[in-house]
């Protein structure tokens, strides 16, 4: 049995990804150890042993360890029985790849800490900034709207199935879901429907923070 140690707190969305995965899976049986971001904890002596950067998650798989959540995410999908989460598609592969970049370099910043932050914890990012908040906004709905481009008429962001990067997007977009914007970005074309279908999984009700 593959003996899987996940290191991050539940409220963090690329944890949540990868709990997204484990869900999708079928894998329930793992230990889950908490770092709380909001305490500081990933900036203290003993994570920076596991990750030099002072991020979450940190995962080892059987005396392997793994930083950073797009090559957790790959190398979980690729170890573990059950349905594939990397379409077989070169092309969807493709859609997939640029989706978890856009997110990493172009969406986390402006969702998270121009949106979601604003409303939800201010004084994590020192207070709100009303000119920071409208930027936020301005990118994170170029963000969306470029992922629903690259998404087009599939159900899911990469294809006909659930990827890495629905499992990206879903944390995200949950919390947007807690702000007053929710309506204004589930408005944007193809944003809403991906919504309601993502948000049915059972891999995403499982792993509410």
């Amino acid at each position: 049995m593959t003996r899987i140690t996940l290191w991050g707190f539940s409220g963090s969305t690329y944890v949540r990804t990868v709990r997204m995965l484990l869900a999708e899976k079928g894998v329930n049986e793992y230990e889950q150890v908490p770092v709380d971001v909001l305490k500081g904890e990933p900036k203290g002596e003993e994570h920076l042993s596991r990750h030099p950067f002072g991020k979450v998650p940190v995962v080892d798989v059987d005396g392997f360890g793994i930083i950073e959540t797009s090559a957790i995410a790959r190398y979980l999908d690729a170890v573990l029985p059950g349905p594939s989460l990397v379409p077989a598609n070169p092309k969807d592969a493709a859609r997939m790849d640029m989706t978890t970049s856009i997110i990493d370099s172009y969406g986390y910043g402006p969702m998270i800490g121009g949106v979601v932050a604003y409303h939800l914890f201010p004084d994590f990012v020192g207070g709100k900034n009303e000119a920071a908040h409208r930027d936020g906004l301005a990118r994170s709905r170029a963000v969306l709207t470029e992922l629903m481009r690259i998404k087009g008429s599939s159900p899911f962001l990469a294809g006909d199935e659930v990827s890495i990067a629905d499992l990206y997007l879903a944390p995200l977009f949950a919390y947007i879901a807690l702000t007053p914007h929710l309506e204004e970005f589930a408005g944007l074309p193809g944003v809403g429907e991906w919504w309601e279908r993502i948000s049915s999984r059972d891999s995403f009700k499982a792993t509410q923070p």
